[in-house]
């Protein structure tokens, strides 16, 4: 055991750091699962790849490690991989041939509004596919094949090449699956694409989707929802077309609409298709997610009494590829976590993150750039491939999810109206929390960082609350110094923005009294585990690289102790101690204790 020395931080410091005001809110958190709960998958936060540039995802002579890393951060937390899927408006603008071995594709000019556009034509061969054997192991799969051609003969041509590719040596080995097939891209948006006349209907689309994918299911031998693959349905863009609609018209009669298991809808907050300005403030905002969100209630539930999942099978925060100063922002982590959460306690299983080259919105940017992803002005030299902000809010979702692959979640009733909170339970019991403050302290801010203070009321029989409040309690932070910022964020002490994408740092665990709960600060998430065991870190490979870590807890004063602490001109010391517990070679964790005062 280590114990760091004391550190003196003059007035001015702490005034930076904990002078802010607090108020508080009481949360009450039940430890036994309510009847609403609903399942947290461990592949909740789930990719969606744009079709055309997939090879510098995976890597073409070997694997793109950046990519794998970053993945794999995410599957050491919940224990296994985010699901891949892979197509979107490329999707149907791809043709296999006989002839090409990996890919050829055509693209537009760049502009200012999109750096980095998609791919008009992309043609494509068996290899291709292939290149899912360079994901982790375990990584389910979505391939999408294309309806916009109203070409079938393409459409099983493509899907053969996919099943080819997963029945081949390579991608066995490597154990990637299969999962489902989607035929045709937001389909919705065929007359405003140009792809179908103004006049193509609802009706249109579910006769000529049955068209492409009645053929699709009898090449790949799909008999049913139930075999090893299975059909994604629909994958609408908006609200013109809708699951309610195309089952009243008799979609899942079909031979290819009984092979449905899973039906996708695709979700933005807006779209930067023109440009435009984007309020950062307004984005984070409670009760827009819940309203963006509350659209889909009557789609879900017609769905699920279906027998069918439900996923948003294409989802992030700005369409056309993100708005820059909010969906590159870290801000863009604190919505993430509070919009998947939402989701799933709404009963939507997985939120696939859209993700291109280039692309503003990003969670990962998997390789060197020469074009700035804002304004597509030359880059010298060029960026490296990064972990970009969104990225750290997966993170906490995924470290709320655990690894237990049973977990549940509810939304928790938090009466403040930028606070967040959502609780996980295992095999019935509460397990962990967390609390999201999406007020938007930017760079622009004045005066103090405002903090709210958590109360934590557990609810429960007598003898259930006797043995829970035993239980001492760990809290881990999302910490970002303003949510206008585009980099240094940390999660648990941690800094993912690495060449490499593995973390670095010392995991920092916090103590939390029951008596006196915890502060949030504004613009800032955590993590509360009621577990008695050490919660799980991500470290890649088990080789994450790691420095000695230490860990300032600034205590929490009124405002009318840090003005007679200003005015006194006097300096704060505050006492440490911390403990560390190795994870991996060479991942520690510092755990801070001391105080109620010295929180956060």
């Amino acid at each position: 055991m280590r114990h760091p020395s004391s550190s003196l931080l003059v007035a001015s410091v702490v005034l930076h750091l904990v002078g802010c005001y607090v108020s508080a809110v009481n949360v009450s958190l039940p430890i036994d699962a309510p009847p609403d709960s609903e399942p947290l998958s461990p592949t909740l936060v789930s990719f969606s790849l744009e079709q055309d540039r997939w090879p510098e995802w995976t890597g073409v002579e070997a694997r793109n490690n950046f990519t794998y890393n970053a993945l794999m951060n995410y599957a050491t937390l919940t224990g296994q991989p985010p699901d891949i899927r892979v197509g979107a408006n490329s999707e149907d603008h791809t043709t296999w041939s006989p002839t090409v071995t990996l890919n050829d594709d055509d693209y537009p000019p760049p502009d200012d509004i999109t750096p980095y556009p998609e791919a008009t034509q992309i043609t494509v061969g068996n290899d291709y596919y292939q290149l899912s054997r360079y994901l982790p192991r375990g990584t389910r799969m979505v391939w999408g094949v294309n309806l916009g051609a109203n070409n079938a003969t393409n459409a099983v041509n493509m899907a053969n090449a996919v099943l080819s590719s997963f029945q081949s040596s390579a991608v066995k080995a490597a154990g990637i699956v299969l999962d489902r097939i989607e035929v045709g891209n937001e389909p919705d948006l065929y007359t405003h694409n140009g792809l179908r006349p103004k006049n193509w209907t609802v009706n249109d689309y579910v006769r000529e989707w049955t068209a492409s994918a009645g053929p699709v299911v009898q090449a790949l031998g799909i008999s049913g929802r139930n075999g090893s693959i299975a059909l994604q349905g629909f994958a609408f863009a908006n609200q013109g077309f809708t699951p309610r609609k195309v089952y009243n018209l008799s979609i899942l009669d079909s031979a290819p609409g009984r092979a449905i298991s899973v039906v996708s809808q695709h979700h933005y907050q807006a779209h930067f298709c023109k440009g435009g300005n984007f309020s950062l403030v307004s984005f984070m905002n409670k009760t827009a997610v819940r309203s963006n969100l509350s659209i889909f209630d009557e789609d879900i539930a017609a769905t699920r009494a279906k027998g069918l999942g439900y996923v948003l099978g294409e989802t992030n925060s700005v369409a056309c590829h993100g708005a820059p100063g909010v969906s590159n922002s870290a801000g863009s982590a604190l919505w993430a976590i509070d919009y998947t959460l939402r989701a799933a306690a709404r009963g939507i299983r997985q939120a696939f993150f859209h993700q291109g080259i280039g692309y503003k919105y990003n969670f990962i940017q998997p390789v060197s750039l020469n074009r700035s992803v804002i304004d597509g002005s030359t880059l010298d030299p060029p960026s490296p491939p990064q972990l970009m902000p969104s990225y750290y809010g997966g993170l906490v979702i995924n470290s709320l999810i655990g690894s237990s692959g049973s977990a549940k979640v509810v939304e928790l009733s938090v009466d403040d109206s930028n606070v967040s909170g959502y609780a996980a339970f295992e095999q019935g019991k509460l397990v962990r929390a967390v609390f999201v403050n999406l007020h938007a302290w930017l760079q622009s801010s004045t005066g103090a960082r405002p903090s709210i203070h958590v109360n934590l009321n557990i609810n429960g029989t007598s003898s259930g609350l006797s043995a829970f409040s035993s239980r001492s309690v760990v809290a881990r932070r999302l910490i970002l110094q303003h949510a206008d910022d585009i980099s240094n964020l940390t999660w648990a002490g941690q800094s993912f923005e690495t060449s490499d994408a593995l973390p670095k740092g010392a995991v920092v665990d916090e103590r939390v009294s029951w008596d006196t709960g915890l502060n949030l600060r504004s613009s800032e998430a955590v993590l509360v585990d009621f577990q008695e065991t050490t919660p799980v870190s991500a470290t890649s490979t088990g080789s994450s690289r790691s420095n000695t870590g230490k860990y300032i807890a600034a205590g929490v004063v009124s405002g009318v102790a840090v003005a007679i602490l200003g005015a006194a001109g006097v300096y704060y010391a505050r006492r440490r101690v911390a403990s560390k517990r190795k994870l991996s070679p060479s991942t520690s964790v510092v755990t801070v204790t001391g105080t109620p005062e010295e929180k956060f």
